[in-house]
């Protein structure tokens, strides 16, 4: 089969111990040199080897430590307990890449516009047009704690901050027309009418200008966001390039694919402007019995603890304080200050306004391999099913790996070939930028 458009394909990459999956650092197959250039370089060739259009790093400001309102659970198996500065490691696999995009999480809420603006500009210039921002709000106590803030601030102020955020960050990169450098060695360096000052003065922020980074060859860093929730959803139709979503199946995926579709009319955007990606696991053998023996190892590393102190970390609530089967009070509901879109999960498929602990668990699978759909099998059987959900529930995959970097290594040996052989994945990299490659315009302004 031949498909018009061609889906994208994402790794979700981290800058710690493990990947998304806390028990990964436990697999016998995986590296533990997560310290060293070598690691993110050996994942960045990996990765632009099959032609992926861009790698991510997540981050959170904090290592989670909101369980029992400790540290020693975190340190002792290994749950995301290192957490390196993504930037400095996006920048060493852009180092060793050509056409791979680069991508990192940085949060709105604990740094000034300028510093982020300027940070992910210069990003942009030194891979030649190819980083992206994953933008987030910070969301739990040990973040605020090591950042110095006394409180989280409440979801919907968060993303009130974040909105004139990207303003200023968008009002500065845009400081500079394309054709601003001149580089006349006799004449003009650059032409002082082409760059503008911001003067942004609103509730949240001041900056003035001008910008101190001229625009990179794709102009300006693709956005990437993940809100969910009400809020979050109309946030990300408005300012998101590619929209990193996590779908519990096919059919949710596809009733979701189609209403953000419609949110993105509602903020005067294109249906086919932003590309929608969930997050998945793959597990892949030469044949189906390998693949899932390849899942028996994997699930075997799996302790409860490692969930329970996931919750704790991304709903900002100490799981250590309620008993397992105990049900959250509606004050305790209201208050969880985290990613909303993981307890308005668990209220649906649960069918429980006021879920315990053995709920969250159970259905959000925090902590283990079934938190993301997991596509196991050999390489047809993963190509079926991505070619399932390409099209009617989203427009590419955000890939995480099971293991580093062998999870990557086997999808773009195994999986990449029947994805081409189908027309369903580019051949190799069409331009020299992100943009270029993810077929999204150089913003116009």
């Amino acid at each position: 089969m031949t498909t018009g458009r061609q889906m994208a394909l994402v790794a979700f990459l981290q800058a710690q111990n493990c990947t998304n999956f806390p028990a990964s650092w436990r697999h016998p197959a995986a590296v533990s040199d997560f310290l060293t250039p070598e690691y993110y370089r050996r994942l960045g060739r990996t990765l632009e080897d099959g032609a992926f259009h861009l790698a991510f790093f997540d981050d959170r400001l904090a290592i989670p430590d909101v369980y029992a309102d400790d540290f020693s659970v975190t340190m002792r198996e290994g749950i995301r307990a290192v957490k390196l500065d993504p930037m400095l490691c996006a920048m060493t696999l852009g180092n060793a890449t050509e056409r791979l995009g680069v991508g990192v999480t940085y949060s709105t809420t604990y740094y000034e516009p300028f510093h982020v603006a300027r940070t992910f500009a210069t990003l942009d210039q030194l891979t030649k047009g190819r980083a992206a921002w994953n933008v987030v709000t910070s969301l739990n106590s040990s973040e605020a704690a090591n950042m110095g803030a006394r409180s989280v601030l409440e979801h919907d102020l968060r993303y009130d901050r974040a909105e004139e955020f990207l303003t200023v960050v968008r009002g500065h990169w845009r400081g500079w027309d394309d054709d601003a450098l001149i580089l006349d060695k006799q004449g003009l360096f650059a032409d002082p009418d082409r760059v503008r000052r911001l003067d942004h003065k609103g509730e949240w922020f001041q900056s003035r200008g001008p910008f101190t980074v001229p625009r990179s060859p794709q102009g300006e860093p693709i956005l990437i966001q993940a809100g969910q929730s009400g809020r979050g959803r109309q946030f990300a139709a408005k300012w998101g390039d590619l929209v990193f979503v996590i779908y519990p199946n096919l059919k949710v995926g596809q009733k979701s694919y189609a209403e953000f579709k419609d949110e993105l009319e509602k903020q005067g955007r294109p249906r086919d402007s932003v590309r929608i990606a969930p997050a998945v696991y793959t597990v892949v053998g030469e044949t189906q019995a390998q693949a899932e023996d390849r899942r028996a190892v994997i699930d075997a590393l799996v302790k409860p603890i490692d969930g329970l102190v996931l919750l704790s970390e991304v709903l900002n609530f100490d799981f250590a304080a309620k008993g397992y089967d105990d049900p959250f009070t509606p004050e305790e509901m209201d208050g969880i200050s985290g990613i909303q879109a993981f307890r308005d999960r668990v209220v649906t498929l649960s069918g429980r306004s006021n879920p315990s602990p053995r709920d969250f668990v159970e259905f959000t699978r925090r902590g283990t391999l079934d938190e993301f759909p997991v596509f196991m099998g050999s390489p047809k059987q993963i190509a079926d099913q991505m070619e399932e959900w390409f099209g009617t529930a989203c427009d590419g995959f955000v890939l995480a790996g099971s293991v580093a970097p062998g999870a990557y290594e086997d999808f773009v040996r195994l999986v990449v070939p029947e994805l081409r052989r189908r027309g369903l994945f580019h051949k190799g990299y069409e331009g020299a930028t992100l943009r270029e490659n993810l077929g999204i315009p150089k913003p116009v302004f």
